[in-house]
């Protein structure tokens, strides 16, 4: 029969393991670092998966397929249960821990540290991942949020990043010139696909930092929306230039 299911594309697939975990059915493994999807009887269509993909490897066909089969999921559901090591925590994550996604609360973590001296001043950081090309594209921290975009070297550079740049913002970081990628696709789904309030870049002076800048404003002409969004340049030597 002809019906709709998932289907990953194993080169955008960067091996975070958060489609495994999201799909309920047990249809999805990781094999030689890759997401496939194991049995398509196992796939029911609904796509728990698709929002937890930070990569947007995966989406929805019409092929042919054989119907889904709850009873076989069920089945299995069962066999794991029952050769699950006694006492041992239910699973959480099925990939790198480190690509979670997670929300963070600076504010209340914080509380009564404001007047900290510099070299123990707080993180303003209000989630996790932040990297471009881990963040997922769909995430509650997104609804409503100042969105910053920002080169990897300008926290090292400027002293002060955390309370000029981070505090208040939604964080996503990255490097064209070493990560090797076009950003603006994954951050016109998130502009687009959210309500995104603001948007500010940081890059540094130098010149490969031009990408993450044009980038963010393909994104921001893609996205269909009319922004406020301003660009900042942080010089070498850690100053504002602009």
């Amino acid at each position: 029969m002809k019906r709709r299911i998932v289907e990953i594309d194993e080169a955008k697939c960067n091996g975070c393991g958060a489609c495994a975990n999201a799909c309920h059915e047990g249809a999805i493994a990781m094999v030689n670092g890759k997401a496939h999807l194991m049995r398509d009887d196992y796939c029911d269509g609904f796509g728990d998966c698709l929002p937890h993909c930070p990569t947007g490897a995966i989406t929805f066909v019409e092929r042919e397929a054989v119907p889904y089969n709850e009873a076989a999921v069920q089945a299995a559901k069962q066999h794991k249960a029952a050769h699950a090591c006694p006492g041992s925590a239910p699973r959480t994550f099925g990939g790198c821990p480190g690509s979670m996604a997670k929300a963070l609360h600076p504010d209340a973590e914080n509380a009564g540290t404001a007047a900290a001296a510099p070299e123990t001043a707080p993180s303003q950081l209000r989630q996790w991942p932040v990297q471009i090309k881990l963040v997922p594209t769909n995430a509650p921290y997104f609804d409503g949020a100042r969105l910053l975009i920002a080169a990897d070297c300008t926290a090292y550079a400027y002293a002060a990043f955390h309370q000029k740049f981070i505090r208040g913002h939604i964080t996503l970081v990255g490097c064209p010139k070493l990560d090797d990628v076009d950003y603006s696709e994954k951050l016109t789904r998130i502009i687009r696909d959210n309500d995104i309030k603001e948007v500010t870049v940081v890059r540094m002076e130098v010149p490969c930092c031009g990408g993450l800048e044009n980038a963010a404003k393909r994104a921001l002409q893609a996205s269909g929306k009319f922004l406020p969004w301003q660009v900042v340049t942080i010089s070498t030597d850690g100053r504002i230039l602009d």
